[in-house]
């Protein structure tokens, strides 16, 4: 099994990177930034603080 579960789907930037990744299984997507040697990993949220989930597809 391969590292597919995710996908990213938007990249910005080269010293401070700002990706969208979509985790196929659950639909939510993660909103991932990194400046120099530090990084962090979040759920992307909407308005209303809920998670942004996108529609999964059988693959």
């Amino acid at each position: 099994m391969g590292n597919d579960r995710f996908e990213k789907v938007y990249s910005q930037g080269a010293m401070n990177v700002t990706e969208i990744w979509i985790d196929k299984e659950s639909g939510v997507n993660y909103l991932y930034h990194a400046s120099g040697y530090s990084g962090g990993l979040t759920p992307l949220l909407d308005r209303e603080g809920k998670p942004v989930i996108s529609p999964v597809y059988n693959r």
